[in-house]
């Protein structure tokens, strides 16, 4: 403890809390969670190298207080935290309750600040651009029904989006007489011109507002959403991006995507507290956009108006920099490039199997970690549910009208042997069948 009061105090650390009025409590942090972050950032290697050092994926691994007699192969629904990420929360969470109207509201609050900048600087746009929310569906909710629409004006979006997204344009048919337009594309989709063709090829004169998946839940597959926003701007018709799935999952910036409207899940892949999200809305939009729950005339244009829920803790959002700190450690090539690995690992060797196939691309950029596998001749929750009972694997049954499979979605933390036994249990079911 010694050394660990003299580090921190090294850092300033205890000035800083007294500054504030926050109580240093030494006591609460994690020794781990300050060796690792530096450990991780000292690596060297391409991503390529990195992604096969078991050694360094490791030490990854002890961030994480997973339960190892389960293997979890759904961290596309939702991701477990750090450890780290947990204490910072639970630390801000102890301290707004020592007196909350005036913890929570006056110092809290403005420090979510801070926190707004990191996100912003890290995936290339301007602070003023970025609410935090409660997930995605809060975040393209706000989009969804913050657009004036008039009866007759169509929206347009695919048959794979997200059912409560669906689900929020057909409660507005019902409600305002718009109408949704859904098309199909190919599973899995491996033309960029091809969707972006098939979008353009379904736009209307009423066309007022294009849905678009940056990464399909079902699937993995990513979508060529630079391409389709460009097509889109040239008609003037706006493109809600649903990138629940794809924010620090893989390398890009939203700067790049030059999108007006992005939305994501933070508890997904950045590894943020679960009930965190964020919405991005390009500057000149945010005047333009309802928020979802009223906000003054004088916000009008203040990206704050989409924050304004009523009370909510604080904790939640400041536990964000950690996350951030943790994502920036592995290095967004260098996460890319292990999701991809481990895709690689488990899908080629079930690919060996001639009545194993799969509903994602293995091409480049087409996909990364979520990847969706069938099994011809076996009924895809009767494998879900004998993984489960069975082997203790956790995964997802997606049963599409145009497909299904299991998608399975290993984490940073996810070890070779337990991709090996996933294989090994369904190289068993190719040979015996589901036990009855």
């Amino acid at each position: 403890m010694t050394d660990r009061r003299r580090f921190l105090s090294a850092l300033g650390l205890p000035a800083l809390a007294a500054a504030s009025g926050i109580p240093f409590r030494p006591s609460l942090l994690s020794a781990r969670a300050l060796d690792l972050v530096p450990t991780l950032r000292s690596h060297t290697g391409s991503p390529r190298e990195v992604a096969m050092d078991e050694d360094f994926w490791g030490e990854v691994a002890q961030a994480f207080t997973v339960d190892r007699t389960l293997v979890n192969l759904n961290n596309g629904g939702v991701s477990p935290a750090p450890s780290f990420v947990q204490e910072a929360m639970k630390r801000h969470l102890d301290f707004s309750n020592e007196l909350p109207a005036y913890t929570m509201w006056q110092i809290q609050e403005p420090r979510r600040e801070g926190v707004r900048r990191r996100m912003a600087r890290e995936w290339g746009v301007d602070p003023e651009e970025v609410a935090f929310t409660r997930n995605a569906s809060e975040s393209l909710q706000t989009c969804q029904f913050g657009m004036d629409l008039e009866p007759g004006d169509e929206v347009l979006t695919t048959t794979q989006d997200y059912p409560r997204m669906i689900n929020t344009f057909k409660q507005r048919e019902r409600r305002e007489g718009i109408v949704l337009r859904q098309i199909r594309i190919p599973t899995p989709a491996e033309d960029a011109a091809e969707v972006v063709r098939l979008f353009e090829e379904a736009i209307t004169p009423r066309t007022r507002v294009i849905l678009a998946c940056h990464m399909i839940n079902l699937t993995g597959q990513i979508l060529p959403i630079r391409e389709l926003v460009t097509m889109a701007r040239r008609r003037d018709i706006p493109v809600i991006v649903d990138g629940a799935h794809a924010l620090a999952h893989f390398d890009f910036t939203l700067a790049e995507l030059d999108c007006d409207y992005y939305s994501t899940s933070l508890h997904k892949w950045l590894f943020a507290p679960i009930g965190t999200g964020l919405l991005y809305v390009r500057r000149d939009k945010i005047a333009d956009l309802w928020p979802l729950m009223a906000a003054a005339e004088t916000q009008d244009a203040d990206i704050r108006k989409f924050e304004e829920v009523g009370t909510h803790p604080a904790a939640n959002t400041l536990a964000v920099g950690e996350a951030l700190t943790f994502h920036q450690a592995l290095q967004a090539a260098r996460k890319e490039a292990r999701l991809v690995y481990l895709r690689n690992y488990w899908a080629e060797r079930l690919l060996e199997h001639d009545r194993v196939s799969l509903n994602t691309s293995l091409k480049p950029g087409m996909a990364c970690g979520i990847a969706n596998v069938h099994v011809d001749g076996i009924a895809t929750n009767e494998l879900q549910g004998h993984l489960w009972r069975t082997h203790k694997i956790y995964t997802t049954p997606i049963n599409h009208d145009e497909f299904n499979g299991l998608r399975i979605s290993p984490s940073v933390y996810t070890t070779l042997e337990e991709l090996d036994r996933f294989v090994e249990a369904v190289e068993d079911v190719l040979r015996n069948g589901v036990p009855a």
